[in-house]
C-alpha cells in the first residue's frame, strides 16, 4: 500500500510508502485524517486482502458492494455511484512479446472529494506510470482527485493502442504466411490471435461509454479537466476502430486459410486421381492377358510379352504427359 499526498495550490506531493507489514493502513488513515483543505491523497492498492480494503472502506465510506468488486475484481470496465464517491473500473492490457499474448488485469478507481483510491490486480501496474506523469504535471493535481482518474485511464488507454501495434504486427506476419506458396497449416494460430483480440475487444468496447460521459462538464468537476479526458476517449476510440478492424481482418484471413487449405486437398485428390488413372492402364493389359483362356490373341507369338509391356508404358506415359500438362502432377 502506497499514498501521495497532493497540494493542489502547489502541485507538490508527499509519499508516504506504507508497504510494511505492520500498521501500514493505520499510517494511511492517520494521514488521511490530517488532510488540509487544500490537499488529496492518492491511495494505491495492489491486490489487497478484504480486511485490509474493507478498513480503509469504512474511513473512506465506500459502499460494501464496491468494496467486494475491488476485491474480487474480474468486473467489466463501468462506473458507478455510490453517494458521494465515484467508482470506476478499467481493464488494463499488455502484450507478452515472448508468448504473443495479450494479458489483462484490472484497475478500480475510487473518487472522492479529497481522495483517489486505486486498486491493482494483475501483473502490469499502470498506476506506477500514472503516478510519474502527474510529478511532472504539477498543472494536473491542482485539478483535484479528477486528475487520477484521468492519468490511469491515459495510461491504461496508451497500453492499449501500444498492444494494438503488436497485434498487428502479428496479424501482418500470419497474412504472409497464408498468401505465401509454403504449405503450411496455421488454423491455431489464426484461432489463437483470434481469442487474444476478442479478449482485447471485450476490455475496450465496454470503456468507450463508461469514458463518454467524462467528457463533458459534470458537477464537482473543474471545466480544465474536460479537454484530457476528451482526449483519451479519442484515443480509445481510435484504439476501438483499431479492434474491429483487427476482428473483422482475422475473420477474412481465416476464411482464406480454409479455402487454400480446401485448394491444397483438392490438388491432392487430383493427383491421387491422375496416378491411379495412370497405373490404371498397366493393370488393365495385366488383367486381360492374366485370364485363364486357351484362345486368346498373341499367346504364342514371341513378341506377345514386349509387345504388352510396350503398351503399358505407353498407355502410362501418354496419361502422364497429359496430366502434367493440365497441371495434374
Amino acid at each position: 500500500m502506497e499514498c501521495v499526498i497532493y497540494q493542489e495550490q502547489t502541485g507538490t506531493c508527499e509519499e508516504i510508502d506504507c508497504r510494511q507489514a505492520d500498521g501500514g493502513c493505520q499510517v494511511i488513515l492517520d494521514r488521511l485524517a490530517a488532510l488540509k483543505p487544500d490537499e488529496f491523497a492518492w491511495i494505491r492498492m495492489g491486490e489487497p486482502r478484504y480486511e485490509e480494503l474493507q478498513r480503509l472502506g469504512d474511513y473512506l465510506m465506500l459502499h460494501p458492494l464496491a468494496i467486494e468488486d475491488a476485491v474480487q475484481a474480474h468486473q467489466r470496465p463501468k462506473q458507478e455511484r455510490y453517494g458521494d464517491v465515484l467508482a470506476v473500473a478499467v481493464k488494463t492490457l499488455w502484450f507478452v512479446e515472448q508468448t504473443a499474448e495479450v494479458e489483462t488485469g484490472e484497475v478500480m478507481i475510487f473518487l472522492g472529494s479529497s481522495f483517489a483510491l486505486t486498486v491493482r490486480h494483475g501483473a502490469n501496474d499502470p498506476t506506477v506510470e500514472a503516478a510519474r506523469r502527474l510529478a511532472e504535471q504539477p498543472d494536473m493535481t491542482r485539478l483535484g482527485p479528477v486528475s487520477v482518474l484521468h492519468a490511469v485511464t491515459d495510461v491504461v488507454v496508451d497500453a492499449y493502442a501500444q498492444s494494438a501495434v503488436q497485434v498487428r504486427r502479428d496479424l501482418t506476419d500470419l497474412e504472409e504466411c497464408v498468401f505465401s506458396p509454403v504449405r503450411e497449416d496455421l488454423t491455431e494460430q489464426i484461432y489463437s490471435l483470434k481469442r487474444e483480440v476478442v479478449e482485447f475487444r471485450d476490455a475496450i468496447q465496454p470503456l468507450v461509454p463508461v469514458m463518454q460521459p467524462f467528457t463533458t462538464a459534470r458537477e464537482g468537476w473543474p471545466r480544465q479537466v474536460l479537454p484530457y479526458f476528451r482526449d483519451v476517449a479519442d484515443h480509445l476510440a481510435r484504439a476501438d476502430t483499431e479492434v474491429r478492424a483487427l476482428d473483422d481482418l482475422l475473420v477474412s484471413v481465416l476464411d482464406a486459410h480454409l479455402a487454400k487449405v480446401g485448394t491444397w486437398q483438392n490438388d491432392d485428390m487430383r493427383r491421387i486421381s491422375a496416378w491411379a488413372a495412370i497405373f490404371a492402364i498397366p493393370t488393365m493389359v495385366a488383367g486381360i492377358y492374366g485370364m485363364n483362356f486357351d484362345h486368346m490373341p498373341e499367346l504364342e507369338w514371341p513378341y506377345g510379352y514386349p509387345c504388352a509391356l510396350a503398351v503399358m508404358a505407353l498407355g502410362a506415359g501418354l496419361l502422364y504427359r497429359a496430366f502434367r500438362r493440365n497441371g495434374w502432377l
